[in-house]
Formats: structure tokens, sequence, C-alpha cells
């Protein structure tokens, strides 16, 4: 596996770039269809969890994270 980038995105989606493997909490691996990107939803209200559908933005989900504290 190559880099990997999350970006969180403000009041919106956790953005995962690279090759990733998702897995449920069994360990069963998410079929990501070979896509290089994929969005997942951190608002919780998304009808396709974990991947985000923007439903955030139809439900006001807001969060803006910063790194450095």
């Amino acid at each position: 596996m190559g880099d990997v980038t999350i970006k969180i995105n403000d009041n919106g989606p956790l953005r995962i770039e690279g090759e990733v493997r998702l897995l449920d909490g069994e360990g069963n691996p998410y079929d990501l269809g070979g896509k290089a990107a994929i969005s997942v939803c951190r608002c919780g209200a998304s009808a396709n969890l974990p991947f985000c559908d923007g439903a955030h933005g139809r439900e006001g989900f807001s969060s803006c994270c910063r790194a450095g504290g």
C-alpha cells in the first residue's frame, strides 16, 4: 500500500485518498470498487453509512477540527 491522506472536512465527512481497506466492526471488508478516494460520514445521518451521502448539509452538521491543539 502507498501513501494515504485523511482530510477532516469542515462541517462534513472524512475524505480518505489512497489505497485503503475499510473494515466493519467484525473485520469484514467493504467493497470500495477500486475507488482512489472515499468520503466517510461524521454526522451519523447518512442513509449509506459508513459513507457520506451529503446528509451533513441537510442536517446542519457543524464541526471544524484544526491540527495543533
